[in-house]
């Protein structure tokens, strides 16, 4: 069975007047349906301009240089702008991180549902309404045939986030890109979001790229995790194996610097440095000024090794040990 979606040594770079930003340099990684993928890192690491990648959402001074990204076997790199949008929210939808980037905020929620069915198909508008009202009972929205008549200042930062998603859903896309949907909401919406995914992603196949700095998160949801550093994938496994036995140094940062792994009344654990600009990278691991198992072949751009069953990480000496 053919990958729903396959992105092979992806490259998208920034034309500055300082210089060109390769903020993703080189990634690959392949989805199949109802597979969630996590991709993870730092601020600045390439994950969300990956994702924007895929929807073909980078604007000048920033365009796809090299790769391949095939959608259901179908090329989208060069693809026409009419094309991509006949994609974008039929085919392939996008949760951001803040929902009033989605949601305009002078339309009610029922002008800006109905809007999205009609940008794609050719129904009533009653119908659009009772497919919009029906999403949003979906993804937990109380009396949605009340609430469905509001303006997004009138719902809460979690069920503006719903609402988001709602719109995502409203075409059955068979792919969702969630950029940091949870970041900005409180720990308990977060978990209500996480599991009504979880339950969207069960009951209808959808696959799904979860854009997170946060590992702990992405444990619970990801099937798969991508790790991002630098603008490349430093670490790519199965859930339980990036998270159970991380190879990359990297990795096992990350990891250690939840809060929760911490024993109580113990300093936290952090990252040493910053992580470094990738408009001037330094030649070798970009990883290596802030890695504690630093050596001399750092000096060299590490290769990707197999560390088990469809388990990469890119080190000159892969950990194997558990977390500390």
């Amino acid at each position: 069975m053919s990958a729903l979606l396959e992105v092979r040594g992806l490259k998208t770079h920034f034309y500055t007047r300082a210089g060109v930003v390769k903020a993703v340099d080189g990634i690959d990684f392949t989805l199949n349906a109802g597979e969630v993928l996590g991709l993870v890192g730092e601020s600045g690491s390439g994950k969300t301009v990956a994702s924007f990648s895929v929807l073909g959402l980078i604007d000048p001074p920033g365009r796809i240089v090299e790769g391949s990204i095939k959608f259901k076997g179908e090329e989208l790199v060069g693809s026409p702008v009419s094309r991509m949008r006949q994609l974008r929210g039929r085919d392939i939808a996008m949760v951001f991180q803040d929902p009033m980037m989605t949601l305009t905020p002078v339309l009610k929620i029922e002008t800006q549902m109905i809007e999205t069915v009609l940008a794609h198909e050719t129904v009533s508008r009653k119908a659009a309404r009772d497919r919009s009202i029906e999403v949003l009972r979906r993804v937990g929205i109380p009396t949605p045939e009340d609430r469905i008549g509001a303006y997004p200042h009138q719902f809460s930062g979690g069920m503006r986030q719903r609402v988001a998603i709602a719109i995502a859903l409203l075409h059955a896309p068979a792919l969702i890109l969630a950029d940091e949907p949870t970041t900005a909401l409180d720990v308990t919406i977060q978990g209500q979001i996480i599991a009504e995914m979880q339950k969207l992603v069960a009951e209808t196949g959808t696959a799904m790229i979860w854009v997170s700095h946060d590992l702990a998160v992405v444990e619970t949801i990801a099937d798969s995790v991508a790790v991002m550093y630098a603008g490349r994938v430093v670490e790519h496994g199965p859930s339980a194996n990036v998270i159970g036995r991380p190879a990359h140094p990297y990795t096992e940062g990350l990891l250690n610097s939840i809060p929760s792994r911490t024993t109580p009344g113990k300093r936290l654990n952090q990252i040493p440095g910053m992580a470094p600009s990738v408009l001037n990278l330094a030649p070798g691991c970009p990883f290596a000024p802030r890695c504690p198992y630093e050596q001399p072949a750092c000096a060299e751009i590490p290769p990707a090794r197999n560390i088990g069953p469809e388990h990469m990480a890119r080190c000159i000496t892969p950990l194997t040990r558990e977390l500390t």
